[in-house]
């Protein structure tokens, strides 16, 4: 097989690393700790392509001891039972895991007894957050080290390294070049590296120029799985910046979303947002949302941004009210809590002293609705942000002043 180049430049030490220098430059914590020459278990996690195999391969080749690489997903019970019995042969092992937010119970279970004697030593490798993503018996044996995303600078530097180390001889290509390929990869250096080999290789003339790359591929790496944390983190910016009525952080992450083509969440994350924090303060912002989605859904991308644009901006740029959400949260929990009173009898669907509301000046009578043990109980308390909630709070106050009359 051949070796992909990000293999082939996999940094043998720390010194090698590009990037990460809070964990790997001298006097930081992975540097301290292999010079100290005691490596303790630990958990690496980050955006795929930004370091965490290679500080991991580096901080094990920097020891004595033996180690080995196993998948949390793709390796069983019968390749950990291996791992531990070398283990005990050799005095000792580091065992790197990736996908360790996938291990699932029993392969804990034959894992967690020789974390805990220090016969194994463990690096685990992940995406996802492991505070939430990795179980608490395995987190509480590792320190555990996050990674920050790659700058363009530190991918531009790969780059040129990949570019110097003769892998790819005769490779004819200017900084312009390195400088897109670099901004294309969004901090993913195996993704840089993966671009610059590809290119290489289907090109004829062994030049790569701009026009070329754009050939094999013009769009971005975005940091975002749909089925890990990085996705939820955008769309989590997405909704929290419209709710904070940044309109221009709004049409940004708006456009990350566009451009790995996730209309599906766009759509459902809008709804949310429409009735979540717009609510009473723009009631009619809930059929714009609906109108935008059928819109969209009926002219299709490109075209689809148009719609989207207008009432992404409105929802920014619109007044906020969670008043209603709220309102039936409480509500909920007092029901979840077990105050399921009885209804009244007024109210009963054979009462014979109900009193029709409509049948009276204004369209309001007086009367209980609510049950004995709840009276006076409230749930919606307004927010004045808009003309539309106002209105609606003056209707409010006048109904408790009338009940609250003898």
């Amino acid at each position: 097989m051949n070796e992909p180049l990000a293999v082939k430049l996999r940094p043998k030490t720390l010194k090698d690393i590009i990037g990460q220098e809070h964990l790997v430059s001298k006097n930081a914590p992975i540097y301290n700790m292999v010079k100290n020459n005691r490596i303790f278990s630990m958990i690496l996690y980050g955006n795929p392509g930004i370091g965490k195999t290679s500080i991991a391969t580096a901080i094990a080749g920097s020891t004595d001891l033996k180690y080995r690489n196993l998948n949390a997903v793709i390796n069983d019970k019968k390749d950990l039972t291996i791992v531990i019995e070398e283990a005990k042969m050799y005095g000792g092992i580091v065992l790197i895991l990736d996908e360790i937010h996938r291990l699932n119970k029993d392969k804990q279970d034959i894992l967690l007894p020789h974390l805990e004697s220090g016969l194994i030593t463990l690096i685990g490798l992940t995406t996802s957050n492991p505070y939430h993503k990795i179980n608490n018996a395995i987190r509480s044996r590792c320190i555990i080290f996050e990674l920050k995303s790659l700058e363009t600078k530190d991918v531009i530097k790969g780059l040129n390294k990949a570019i110097k180390s003769g892998y790819l001889e005769n490779i004819k290509i200017d900084n312009k070049t390195i400088n897109y390929i670099a901004k294309l990869s969004s901090g993913d250096l195996r993704s840089a590296y993966n671009l610059l080999e590809i290119c290489y290789y289907t090109s004829s003339d062994k030049k790569i120029d701009i026009e070329f790359v754009k050939k094999i591929n013009n769009k971005p790496v975005l940091m975002s799985d749909k089925d890990e944390t990085n996705h939820y983190d955008l769309l989590s910016a997405f909704q929290k910046s419209i709710r904070g009525s940044d309109v221009n952080a709004a049409l940004h992450y708006l456009a990350r979303l566009l451009v790995i083509e996730d209309m599906d969440s766009i759509y459902r994350r809008m709804s949310v947002i429409a009735y979540e924090d717009i609510g009473l303060a723009n009631p009619s912002i809930g059929p714009k949302v609906d109108a935008c989605i059928n819109a969209c859904e009926r002219v299709g991308m490109p075209e689809a941004i148009i719609p989207l644009s207008v009432v992404i901006i409105e929802m920014a740029l619109s007044p906020k009210s969670n008043s209603a959400y709220t309102a039936l949260n409480s509500a909920l929990n007092d029901v979840r809590n077990g105050n399921n009173y009885p209804i009244p009898n007024t109210i009963r669907i054979n009462s014979q002293t109900y009193k029709y509301p409509h049948d009276y000046k204004g369209g309001y009578v007086k009367q209980q609705y609510m049950p004995d043990n709840l009276l006076n109980k409230e749930y919606y308390h307004a927010k004045l942000t808009s003309k539309y909630e106002k209105s609606i709070n003056e209707i409010y106050e006048k109904i408790k002043k009338i009940n609250k009359e003898n």
